[in-house]
């Protein structure tokens, strides 16, 4: 299958979202959340993660993950990771709740898309503070893309992964998964870094962007993806969007979809004067509306 077909195959039965004036809307991708260990590339940033998501929680956003939210590819078992990081899937438990959260999976994750995988791993979790389990996201289906539907019938925002560009993290991901669990994650430790990953290698990234980039534009659509962990704002010219990764050495990048526009935003921490930390917000490109593209 190739990678337009993948592309295609990933929108066909995707469920729908309608994007509104008034929506908002985070898009988040590669947060790669792990155990604690030497490896859990997340663990740095899990202070500007969790203080982002609580300012979405308060201000009404939607929260969509876009794949490779979880690291299953280094780790086992989810069970390990939803411990160590529990107030975050706290608060996406609330998010859930409320019906503004929405679940895609990736390469890293691609466990996710069995419905009995989210039955056996996501519907409940032990609360730190609490002697008994609290529902985490009973009934959840977890897709491979998903179509933001414009309201104003101008332009679509197709979400996805973006491991569909790559036959290795797509159709062979389970021999991806395999080099990495016991080839590329042993060799992290002597600072060698993993040749067939998009994120890691310029080459294999900068291939991935051109096969979204040429898809995005010969179906005239808008594409929002992560996978490649290099943040990216289009343009009415180039239609293709990314929101980076949670993993980036000092800070964390998202989309904001407000107003009907799309917002490249970095989370980090920083230091004021007086020599106290901080979790900064900073726009990075945008806002590029969808009323600038045609039909």
């Amino acid at each position: 299958m190739s990678c337009n077909r993948r592309l295609d195959h990933a929108f066909q039965d995707a469920p729908s979202l309608v994007l509104a004036e008034d929506s908002k809307i985070i898009l988040f991708s590669d947060c790669h959340r792990g155990t604690g260990t030497s490896n859990d590339n997340f663990l740095k940033n899990q202070n500007p993660y969790f203080a982002a998501l609580q300012h979405y929680y308060k201000e009404g956003y939607t929260y969509i993950e876009l794949g490779d939210g979880d690291e299953l590819w280094e780790n086992y078992t989810i069970s390990q990771i939803i411990d160590l990081h529990s107030n975050v899937f706290w608060l996406l438990s609330k998010f859930y709740q409320e019906k503004r959260l929405y679940l895609l999976y990736g390469n890293h994750d691609m466990v996710k898309r069995s419905p009995l995988y989210a039955v056996r791993n996501l519907s409940a979790y032990h609360c730190s503070n609490r002697q008994e389990c609290s529902p985490l996201f009973p009934g959840i289906r977890i897709h491979e893309g998903l179509i933001l539907k414009d309201q104003k019938h101008i332009k679509d925002l197709y979400l996805t992964h973006g491991h569909q560009a790559d036959v290795l993290n797509s159709t062979f991901w389970k021999l991806a998964r395999f080099l990495v669990r016991y080839l590329w994650k042993p060799a992290e430790g002597f600072g060698l870094l993993d040749p067939t990953s998009a994120a890691k290698n310029n080459t294999h990234k900068r291939r991935t962007e051109e096969r979204l980039t040429r898809w995005a534009r010969d179906n005239h659509r808008i594409l929002v993806t992560g996978h490649t962990h290099r943040p990216m704002i289009g343009s009415p010219d180039s239609p293709y969007f990314n929101t980076g990764s949670c993993v980036h050495p000092r800070c964390i990048t998202c989309i904001e979809v407000q107003n009907r526009c799309l917002t490249l935003v970095k989370w980090t921490t920083a230091t004021r004067e007086d020599m106290t930390l901080y979790v900064a917000r900073e726009e990075l490109a945008g806002p590029v509306c969808i009323d600038d593209y045609s039909l």
